[in-house]
C-alpha cells in the first residue's frame, strides 16, 4: 500500500517507523510523540536511561534529578517510569506528590540544586500527545548543547537496545532514592514575593481563569483566592477544549463567559502552564506579541527594570522598534525558548519570549511561566489603573496599527517538502507586495512594506506553520494566503 493514501499524523508516524531510531526525534521542545504509537513505556525507559547515561557523565557527584508530568493521560505513569530507571542508574530523583506545571518543575531543578528537571507533557498539544521535556539546573529549559548531548545518549542506547532491569517503587523510596515532595507551596509562596499581590487585591480585579484541563488547575486561585476558574477538573482528553493551546480560536468558552460574567479580564494557561492567554473586558483576545510589549515596556518605564531584550523571530517588530527608540540591545532567536532562556542564563535579560505565548522576564526564573505572567498583568493593570483594551489600545497610538494572524496546516512529509522547496526558490512578489528582504535564521521570513511572513515547518508536530504581521489584517492574510500558495 503507497504511503500516499495516509495523511497527516498516520503517515508521518509511518516514515518515522520505516526510519527506526527517528521514532524518538527532539525537536524545539523536547520529544512530542503519539501515546501508543511512538510515546510507550518500552521509549520512555530508552530514553530515561539515555538521560541517566547523560547527567551520569556530566555530574559526578551525587546526581539528583528533579521530575514533574502534568494531567495528560499516563502521565503519571510515564513519570514513574522515568523515576525507576534513573534510581536504578544511582541518580536520587526528587518526583512531584501530583501533578505540576513545568515553571514548577523547573523552579524546583534550581531551588533544589538539582543537575536537570524532567516533564512529562506534551505542553499544547491535543490529548493523543505526550512528551518529554529536559530541564537545565539554572531553572529553565535545556540547551541546545545539553540538548544535543543527551541525542547522542540516546543514538546509543537505540543502537543496543540494552536491557534495563529497575526494582519496585517502594524499594527505591525506603532507600530514599525516589524522594515525593510537593511542588506548589514553596512556588507559589515565591511568587507572592515577587508581584505586587495587595496591589491587585485591592483593586479588585474581576478575573475568570481558564487552566484549560492542564497543570495550572487551581494554582491562580491559591495566590489570589477571589479569581474564578473555568476548566478546572482533571481531564485527560481536555474535555470540550481537545486543544490546550490559549489561543483565540481555542478560548471560545472563556470569551462568552468574560462577556456575559462581565470580568474584567481572562487568563488561561496551556496544558503545562507555562503559556499564557488572555481576554479582555470586551471578551477580544490580546495576543502573545502585545502582552510582551506591555509587560517590557511596564518592566522598563515603571519598575526601572534593566537588561538587553530576547525574541524569537516569529514575534512582533514592535519588540524592534522598542528596544531602538531606548537603545536597548535586542537579540533575535529561531524558534523556542530553549534559545531565549540560554541568552538569560549568561547575561540579564529584562524580558525573553515568543509568539505562542511564552516569555520570561527579569523578576523570575529564566522559564516561560504562564501563572507569573498572567499575575504580572494584573499588577500591570493594577499599578497602572487601565484595563488591558487600554493597555493594547497604547499599543496602537506608540507604534502605529500592527496585526497578527498564525495558520497552522497539518501535511504530510511529502507536502511539507514541497512547500519549503517553494520557499527556497526566495520568490520577488507576494501577490501584489514586493519581498523587499528575508532571513532564515529559522524557516523562511519575508519582508514587505509595513508586513512579513514567516513560513517554518514545527519542530514538535506534523504542521507548517505561517506567520504574519502586518499594518493591516486584511494585509495580513493576503500574505498568508500567498505563503501557502508556494506549495505550488
Amino acid at each position: 500500500m503507497q504511503d500516499e493514501v495516509f495523511s497527516d499524523d498516520v503517515q508521518n508516524y509511518i516514515y518515522l517507523l520505516k526510519n527506526g531510531n527517528k521514532m524518538i526525534i527532539f525537536g524545539t521542545d523536547g520529544w512530542r510523540g503519539l501515546i501508543a504509537r511512538d510515546f510507550t513505556f518500552d521509549n520512555i525507559q530508552k530514553v530515561a536511561l539515555a538521560t541517566a547515561r547523560y547527567v551520569k557523565k556530566e555530574f559526578k557527584n551525587n546526581p539528583s534529578v528533579v521530575i514533574g508530568y502534568d494531567t495528560r493521560f499516563l502521565s503519571k505513569e510515564f513519570a514513574q517510569e522515568v523515576a525507576l530507571v534513573l534510581a536504578s542508574q544511582g541518580i536520587i530523583v526528587h518526583i512531584t506528590e501530583k501533578f505540576s506545571s513545568t515553571p514548577q518543575v523547573s523552579f524546583h531543578t534550581k531551588q533544589k540544586g538539582a543537575n536537570i528537571g524532567v516533564v512529562i507533557t506534551a505542553s499544547h498539544n491535543p490529548p493523543e500527545y505526550n512528551g518529554f521535556k529536559m530541564k537545565a539546573s539554572f531553572g529553565g529549559p535545556a540547551t541546545p548543547h545539553q540538548i544535543a548531548r543527551l541525542e547522542g545518549e540516546l543514538k546509543g542506547v537505540l543502537s543496543k537496545s540494552p536491557i534495563i532491569n529497575f526494582k519496585p517503587m517502594d524499594f527505591y523510596l525506603n532507600t530514599r532514592k525516589i524522594r515525593p515532595f510537593d511542588a506548589k507551596e514553596s512556588y507559589i509562596r515565591n511568587i507572592k514575593k515577587k508581584l505586587d499581590i495587595e496591589a491587585i487585591r485591592n483593586a479588585k480585579i474581576k478575573v475568570l481563569y481558564d487552566p484549560m484541563h492542564g497543570a495550572g488547575i487551581e494554582t491562580m486561585k491559591d495566590i489570589l483566592p477571589d479569581a474564578e476558574e473555568i476548566h478546572g477538573t482533571y481531564n485527560p482528553s481536555f474535555g470540550e477544549l481537545h486543544h490546550p493551546e490559549p489561543i483565540g480560536e481555542n478560548l471560545f468558552f472563556l470569551i462568552e463567559k468574560v462577556r456575559s460574567g462581565k470580568y474584567d479580564i481572562g487568563l488561561a494557561t496551556d496544558g503545562d502552564a507555562d503559556r499564557l492567554g488572555a481576554v479582555d473586558e470586551e471578551g477580544n483576545f490580546v495576543d502573545a506579541h502585545r502582552i510582551f510589549v506591555i509587560t517590557m515596556k511596564y518592566l522598563f518605564e515603571h519598575k526601572k527594570k534593566r537588561g538587553a531584550v530576547a525574541k524569537t523571530i516569529s514575534l512582533t517588530s514592535m519588540v524592534n522598534k522598542y528596544c531602538e527608540k531606548h537603545k536597548i540591545t535586542l537579540h533575535e532567536t529561531p524558534v523556542g525558548f530553549k534559545y531565549i532562556a540560554e541568552l538569560m542564563s549568561k547575561e540579564k535579560i529584562l524580558i525573553g519570549g515568543e509568539e505562542s505565548g511564552g516569555f520570561g522576564t527579569v523578576l523570575h526564573i529564566p522559564e516561560r511561566d504562564g501563572i507569573f505572567n498572567g499575575m504580572l498583568l494584573l499588577e500591570i493593570m493594577a499599578i497602572r489603573k487601565k484595563s488591558l483594551k487600554e493597555l493594547s489600545k497604547e499599543l496602537d497610538e506608540e507604534f502605529g496599527i500592527h496585526r497578527f494572524q498564525r495558520r497552522d496546516v497539518r501535511v504530510t512529509t511529502q507536502l511539507k517538502k514541497q512547500i519549503l522547496s517553494g520557499c527556497e526558490k526566495s520568490p520577488k512578489m507576494l501577490g501584489r507586495y514586493p519581498v523587499l528582504g528575508n532571513s532564515t535564521l529559522d524557516g523562511f521570513k519575508f519582508f514587505v512594506d509595513g508586513g512579513w511572513l514567516l513560513i517554518r515547518a514545527s519542530g514538535t508536530e506534523p504542521l507548517i506553520r505561517f506567520y504574519s504581521e502586518a499594518d493591516s489584517l486584511s494585509k495580513v492574510n493576503e500574505l498568508l494566503d500567498e505563503g501557502m500558495k508556494l506549495k505550488k
